[in-house]
């Protein structure tokens, strides 16, 4: 078990973690998601993002930090996952990912569960 630092939070629970990455998995598989910290901090400038997934366990943890901040400056939610390397694999990549964008679509078949995602991931902020 990695260690988690205390500045990664809200971190998602196992069963949301499982759904999230599921979700990624998904999304991924219909380009609807941005992976890794600068395509995530662009999208996220831009107005694209629906919600951001984090990775805990960053090293260091400073290179993922600004991008809470300008969540909360943009009112995208975002949460933290424990493994960069399950992240990488839900965004269908063989390398490690230490963050990436949901990105809304119009007309997309995920747009449903996108909204239920991040009606839940508000509720694990508060």
């Amino acid at each position: 078990m990695s260690k988690t630092d205390e500045r990664a939070k809200p971190l998602a629970d196992a069963a949301l973690t499982v759904k999230l990455l599921q979700f990624l998995k998904n999304a991924a598989n219909m380009h609807q998601i941005k992976k890794g910290a600068n395509e995530t901090t662009k999208a996220l400038n831009r107005g694209l993002s629906e919600f951001v997934v984090l990775a805990a366990d960053a090293e260091p943890l400073e290179i993922i930090l600004q991008i809470p901040l300008i969540c909360e400056d943009k009112n995208v939610t975002y949460i933290f996952v424990p493994s960069k390397t399950a992240l990488g694999r839900a965004c269908g990549l063989s390398r490690p990912v230490v963050a990436c964008a949901v990105l809304a679509a119009e007309g997309s078949s995920l747009k449903a569960e996108i909204k239920t995602l991040r009606d839940e991931l508000e509720r694990q902020l508060i």
